[in-house]
């Protein structure tokens, strides 16, 4: 009898001993050996070249336009300056820049400060407008460059927002610019609409609603989507464009480089406000801004 529980006794102490060693020897396995250091993996981040937040606070966004007589003195020398390399870079667009009377403005960019742009026009009448945007290195790393838009009514190749040339130019300024902070992505955005021959103005925040029904805001709100992959799409709708607002839609990759912009117009509803029951009539409420197609390309 006391030979069966000592027998009994050594089964149970070698089942524990079954049972416990693999826990330990997992344990002593996850830990890493003596004098061997493990460097953890971070997470693999898509890249942002604009990363959220980098907008400038406020609710309406636009561009400044300058007069030559409102330029200040130092970019009043850098036009003149740059006027051969203009004339010159003018040629093989055949825009007739010694012909006729041409008058510009300076486009005022604070998202890309190391070039002055400016916008020339030519108005003959209707139906004979020739207009063109020049970009103007200020540390003189780069070049002159221009971006035909106009001439003589017609769009030069292609219309000049969505044309491949236009991209290239843009991608090639901002490589010039060699940025040490952050850019606003709302502000490039409309920077590269300006060169394209818009004087955009759009709206970054909707209006704030207030006890009034007819209160709407004037314009879908300007939006930037980060995909997964990375990069940027940037969307604003132009409600200064004559004769109607215009959308802009702008691809970015990681690295900042503009792939793809596309140009068209946006969609417009009639909103109403319903009275309630025994005061006045429905008013008509002014149109909004509705992009009911973001994925429509022109």
């Amino acid at each position: 009898m006391v030979r069966v529980r000592l027998l009994f006794i050594a089964l149970a102490a070698c089942l524990c001993v079954a049972v416990c060693t693999p826990l330990h020897a997992q344990s002593d396995q996850s830990s890493p050996p003596p004098g061997i250091k493990i460097k953890p993996v971070p997470s693999k981040v898509a890249p942002m070249p604009f990363p959220p937040g980098s907008e400038a606070p406020g609710r309406k966004r636009t561009l400044e336009f300058r007069t030559p007589d409102q330029m200040t003195e130092k970019d009043k020398l850098l036009e003149a300056d740059a006027e051969s390399s203009i004339q010159e870079r003018t040629r093989w667009a055949a825009m007739d820049f010694n012909q006729g009377q041409w008058s510009y403005k300076q486009v005022v960019c604070t998202a890309l400060p190391n070039h002055m742009f400016l916008q020339f026009t030519r108005n003959n009448g209707a139906g004979d407008v020739s207009v063109f945007s020049a970009s103007i290195p200020r540390n003189g790393e780069g070049r002159v460059r221009i971006i035909p838009i106009q001439r003589r009514g017609y769009s030069l190749f292609s219309p000049a927002p969505i044309n491949a040339m236009t991209i290239s130019a843009f991608n090639h300024i901002r490589d010039e610019e060699h940025a040490t902070h952050l850019p606003d992505w709302l502000m490039t955005g409309l920077c590269y609409a300006a060169l394209a021959g818009a004087r955009p103005e759009t709206v970054l925040l909707p209006a704030l609603y207030d006890d009034r029904p007819t209160k709407f805001p004037a314009a879908q709100p300007a939006i930037m989507e980060i995909p997964s992959a990375g990069g940027a799409i940037i969307r604003f709708a132009d409600v200064a464009a004559v004769p109607r607002p215009m959308l802009w839609t702008m691809t970015f990759n990681g690295k900042g480089k503009l792939l793809k912009a596309t140009h068209s117009p946006a969609q417009m509803v009639t909103a109403k406000a319903v009275a309630p029951i025994g005061d006045e009539p429905a008013k008509q409420i002014p149109q909004a801004i509705v992009d009911l197609n973001p994925k429509r390309t022109q």
